[in-house]
């Protein structure tokens, strides 16, 4: 890879469908109605329950949430009509890749939902991280060793949330991973590869 190539991949890493949500929600500063933080309290409450472990449902997560916790609230935050649903923004990105990573993340359970929200909240400090490792020499294969490295090491240090759902990897890492391949590696393939990464941490 040329660097030209390899500054136009951190550019696209810069740019993801994912990446985009989370500036968007996690960015808004203000105090009151700050629709990221009220997100937080329920990816908190659901990963609190995996951990505990006990039964993951909607009235349990609002009964972990606490007194910001109720019924309204949740769907606000999953489900088919939630706002701001993570995979609106992989679906409204447009670029076929993208929108197959989508329909893999596409949930009929509110839950389910919440949880792969929930993995990409707490995978985010590392994919951050990762990010800021890769250098300009690099080769893809290097790249992807840093970001799959990401990946197993939060999958160690939350084995419960990334079991949960099949050991499916965050979304981000995913998108992540189809961009360090341009377009050589399908978003089904991203998944199934990152899947493993999962399982065997």
């Amino acid at each position: 890879m040329t660097m030209g190539a390899r500054t136009e991949t951190v550019a696209e890493l810069d740019g993801t469908a994912v990446g985009g949500w989370v500036r968007r929600l996690a960015g808004n500063t203000a105090p009151r109605r700050n629709h990221w933080h009220t997100r937080q309290i329920y990816y908190r409450a659901a990963e609190a329950l995996l951990d505990a472990p006990a039964e993951l449902t909607w009235k349990s997560i609002v009964e972990q949430a606490g007194p910001r916790g109720s019924r309204s609230t949740f769907y606000e935050v999953a489900g088919g009509h939630a706002r701001h649903r993570m995979v609106d923004d992989l679906i409204g990105d447009g670029r076929p890749g993208v929108i197959e990573i989508a329909l893999r993340y596409l949930r009929t359970d509110p839950v389910a939902q919440l949880l792969d929200e929930t993995k990409v909240w707490s995978f985010w400090d590392s994919r951050q991280e990762a990010m800021r490792q890769l250098s300009d020499r690099m080769p893809v294969g290097e790249m992807e060793r840093v970001l799959t490295a990401a990946v197993a090491g939060w999958a160690r240090l939350r084995p419960a949330l990334a079991r949960a759902g099949g050991c499916t990897p965050p979304a981000c890492a995913v998108e992540d991973l189809t961009v360090l391949h341009r377009g050589h590696l399908s978003g089904t393939e991203a998944l199934a590869r990152l899947t493993e990464v999962v399982r065997t941490a």
